[in-house]
């Protein structure tokens, strides 16, 4: 597990080393999310507005909201539009309810043109007004003979009746005919004096009168997600998860860091560390098929991780390092007239320092380099070589992959008499003194040293 803390600095390293990979995934997810959009077709939104006379508390518009999107009132909204290839359920799940601004329940309908989505809302606005009236009168059957709306129908035909009494009573002047129209009215007028407090006695009647608020506008624009923000969300989205994923790789990372840790992992004594000129692509290994070039295409055949190299000093001070590690091998063998140096072969770095630990050398001791598969490795037999020196640049392998090589180095009859750790750093070019010498120089004495042993 690393113990580097998170920070701006490395999700900014990340945008730096990975900017192809990223763009090319921000590609990805932008195909990506016009794909969805194409196999969703686009859906349009319109709202009608319903308004609720009189006082309303919270609870009781939430109630009204609920009763907007029950399956009474839609199912009766859809059995008088009668959409083919649209179930009840489906109708349904294209209608929702809000409360606005006062006692307003605004209803929302989708569908896939903006025709059908203003119809809808309307159909259901309407159809919400008439199922709450039934449910404030007392019945939701429409054909129901109780409730104050069956006793106003009740009341209106009783003043038909009394009017139709009137009419056939005896139309002359006697005092009896006088009487009866007169008792006539009299009933009339206290019928509708009767139902008029009725009215103002019942709170629910005050309630029942709710009113559309014309009809809905016609849709402009297609309701959310559009395809522009399917396409939009898409690119963030795989943006957002590379990050995530570079982020969740680091903090699982196994491969060691420190030189103790290195050295502990080989089970060999740290000899010292080296530098090597160059900048990240010392850290690029050699292509090799087409996977490699398309490593290297989207710019993942190098650590991102890995911090920038830092400014070393001059190519003196970089010559005393090496001395100083060939002097403690001499120390550390002074009988030792050959030496075999295993270098990770995707490791460049390493093979750099390699070359120049073998120029420093000068033959005593004399350094044969060979190059292992970190995932295989497999180690020549000793020959006369007196152990094996291991270069290897940090934050590159685990210590799994380092105890494998060690074992190979044990199979080959050779002992790891020392660790040597290779780092990546910016030369400064003060003059020509100070110009490290070319590595085709290195490399030749590598050759040169190899080919004088095997002779």
């Amino acid at each position: 597990m690393s113990d580097d803390t998170i920070r701006l600095v490395t999700v900014g390293r990340i945008l730096r080393r990975r900017r192809r990979l990223l763009a090319v995934l921000v590609v990805v997810g932008a195909l990506v999310g016009y794909g969805i959009s194409v196999l969703f077709p686009p859906r349009y939104t319109a709202s009608a507005s319903v308004l609720l006379p009189g006082p309303w508390e919270e609870r009781e518009l939430l109630t009204q909201v609920e009763i907007a999107t029950s399956s009474p009132v839609v199912d009766r909204a859809g059995d008088t539009l009668r959409w083919s290839g649209v179930s009840d359920r489906e109708l349904r799940e294209r209608v929702s309810a809000e409360i606005a601004d006062g006692n307003i329940i605004k209803i929302s309908g989708t569908a896939d043109s903006p025709e059908r989505a203003q119809r809808l809302s309307d159909e259901v606005a309407q159809q919400f007004v008439t199922y709450a009236a039934r449910i404030a009168s007392g019945t939701t059957d429409p054909e129901g003979a109780t409730g104050p709306e069956a006793l106003r129908q009740q009341v209106t035909r009783t003043n038909q009746r009394i009017t139709d009494l009137a009419n056939a009573a005896d139309p002359g002047q006697t005092v009896e005919s006088v009487q009866a129209r007169t008792e006539l009215e009299k009933l009339r007028t206290a019928l509708q004096e009767a139902m008029q407090k009725l009215d103002e006695a019942d709170p629910a009647s005050n309630k029942a009168g709710l009113v559309v608020m014309g009809p809905a506008p016609r849709p402009t624009g297609e309701a959310p997600p559009t395809r522009s923000q399917l396409v939009g969300g898409g690119a963030l989205l795989f943006f957002v998860l590379a990050i995530v994923g570079h982020l969740a790789a680091t903090r699982v990372n196994r491969r060691l860091r420190s030189e103790p840790e290195i050295a502990a992992a080989l089970g060999s004594a740290l000899l010292g560390t080296v530098d090597v000129p160059g900048e990240r692509r010392a850290h690029r290994p050699k292509a090799r098929g087409v996977r490699a070039r398309l490593r290297r295409l989207l710019g993942i055949d190098t650590r991102w991780d890995l911090p920038a190299p830092q400014s070393s000093g001059d190519e003196a001070g970089r010559r005393l390092r090496y001395r100083r590690v060939c002097a403690r091998l001499r120390e550390r063998l002074p009988a030792a007239r050959r030496l075999l140096v295993v270098v990770p072969d995707d490791d460049e770095v390493a093979r750099r320092a390699a070359g120049q630990l073998a120029a420093e050398a000068e033959g005593d001791p004399l350094l044969r380099v060979v190059e292992v598969s970190v995932s295989r490795p497999l180690v020549p037999d000793r020959d006369t070589e007196s152990g094996a020196l291991v270069v290897l640049s940090a934050g590159a392998w685990t210590a799994e992959e380092l105890a494998g090589v060690a074992e190979a180095c044990a199979d080959g009859g050779h002992e790891v008499v020392g660790v040597v750790v290779a780092g990546a750093v910016r030369a400064r070019r003060s003059g020509p003194a100070a110009r490290p010498p070319e590595p085709a120089t290195a490399a030749a004495a590598v050759h040169d040293h190899a080919t004088g042993g095997s002779a």
